[in-house]
């Protein structure tokens, strides 16, 4: 370990590292959300149909589904700073190799290519929570670097557009793509693991090290199944993350055709509703971490948090019925931002139940069951819009329904939010 400097003062080191992954979370949602701006000009450039498109997702959402599962475990093994690093540098070389792309085939291995090292951001990103913040902070920090994907989704539709009237579609995905290597510089710079990082004091790592520490421990995959701390975060990515797809790749499309929008038309709408829904994870991750600070039970304060963030999604439902463009986005971006609070203490869950050792892989392991399901969404959805004109009423009836219906069936699985088991036992969920 370093030395340390003897201060009364506490070090924030911990913050840097939040923001870090804040910017992580930008640039990741930044080369995915590229698609779905450039929707409409691809499907006139290149001619592709509604099912041409949700194969394309449905390739991304495959391999999203392999990343995330085996770079949880790529995480745990070889730690964050450099599987982080392997993840972006990857991904971002795929992004770019977006536009020398003209076929639905290349797109979808692009997408594949995109997806497979997308998938190591969240796990990366959770584990570097559990090993840099306590407990009563950890769902207040996911908020804030999940915050990033509202960034993103706010700053595709302002730059994309531009990008693509001076470079055409193809200098849109390129340049995007560059910028995964601008923060690889400074994460290299930055990160180190608090036990190793020359600027955190003695006062700082006993406050990140105040949880009492986990027994030493190599969980295996498959014991990992046999407990219900995994499946309930199975569950609620299962339901949640193909909402959040459907708002990322369609909600550009469904203004496009709902209000007859252009590709500039939807600008304004999109970040609007990115734009609020950034303050739903940061003050989902505030309820639960307000209310732990209050003495209420860690059962207690993230399952309310997670109530009230899907109820808050229940109104979206009207979205397609409503002819008022602005009542619309008012919908969707509260949907939004509820969704970003579910995801908030959803992810922290792993961090709350799981073994540091194990918390990135149970994290891919969720991730590969909302990938799945987002892969037969895309694939349902778009032959849906397909058959009926781009008729959006039955998907805002699923998006309002998910979370609810998700919170009820984990709330079966874990009645009570207690720590993984680790020694080996019957805890198949029933």
């Amino acid at each position: 370990m370093n030395n340390r400097p003897d201060m009364t003062a506490r070090t924030n080191v911990r913050w840097t590292i939040c923001a870090l992954l804040f910017f992580a979370t930008t640039v990741n949602y930044v080369d995915r959300a590229v698609l779905g701006i450039l929707k409409k000009t691809l499907d006139e450039s290149l001619h592709w149909t509604q099912v041409d498109y949700g194969n394309v997702v449905t390739a991304f959402q495959i391999m999203y589904a392999a990343g995330y599962l085996f770079a949880g475990r790529l995480m745990d093994r070889i730690g964050v700073r450099a599987g982080f690093s392997f993840a972006v540098g990857f991904w971002s070389l795929a992004a770019m190799a977006h536009a020398a792309m003209r076929t639905v085939l290349g797109f979808g291995l692009a997408r594949a290519g995109l997806g497979l090292a997308e998938g190591g951001s969240f796990p990366a990103a959770i584990k570097a929570i559990a090993e840099w913040f306590p407990k009563e902070q950890r769902a207040l920090a996911t908020g804030i670097f999940n915050a990033g994907s509202n960034v993103g989704a706010i700053a595709c539709p302002l730059v994309v557009p531009w990008l693509a009237a001076r470079w055409g579609w193809q200098g849109a995905f390129f340049a995007t793509g560059l910028i995964g290597f601008v923060w690889l510089v400074f994460w290299l710079w930055l990160y180190r693991a608090p036990d190793h990082h020359p600027r955190v004091n003695a006062a700082e790592l006993a406050y990140i090290r105040r949880d009492p520490p986990d027994p030493p421990a190599h969980i295996p995959w498959l014991e990992l199944l046999r407990h219900r701390q995994t499946w309930a975060f199975m569950v609620g990515m299962a339901a949640s993350s193909p909402i959040w797809w459907f708002y990322i790749y369609w909600i550009p499309d469904f203004l496009s055709v709902h209000f007859r929008l252009d590709l500039h038309g939807t600008q304004l709408p999109l970040m609007t509703i990115f734009f609020f829904s950034s303050f739903g994870g940061i003050g989902g991750g505030w309820l639960s971490s307000h209310l732990l600070r209050r003495g209420w039970s860690l059962n207690a304060a993230r399952k309310l948090a997670l109530l009230v963030c899907s109820l808050c999604v229940v109104p979206v439902f009207l979205t397609p019925l409503v002819h008022s463009l602005w009542l619309a986005v008012s919908l969707v971006a509260l949907a939004a931002a509820a969704h970003c609070g579910f995801a908030a203490n959803l992810f922290t869950l792993v961090s709350d139940t799981v073994p540091r050792k194990a918390v990135s892989s149970v994290t891919g392991i969720g991730g590969m069951a909302g990938a799945v399901a987002g892969m037969v969404f895309a694939q349902v959805i778009s032959r849906h819009l397909d058959a009926t004109g781009s008729n959006y009423v039955v998907p805002f009836i699923i998006a309002a329904s998910a979370y609810l219906v998700a919170l009820g069936l984990m709330h079966l699985l874990l009645p009570r939010l207690e720590p993984m088991p680790l020694e080996k036992g019957p805890h198949v969920p029933t």
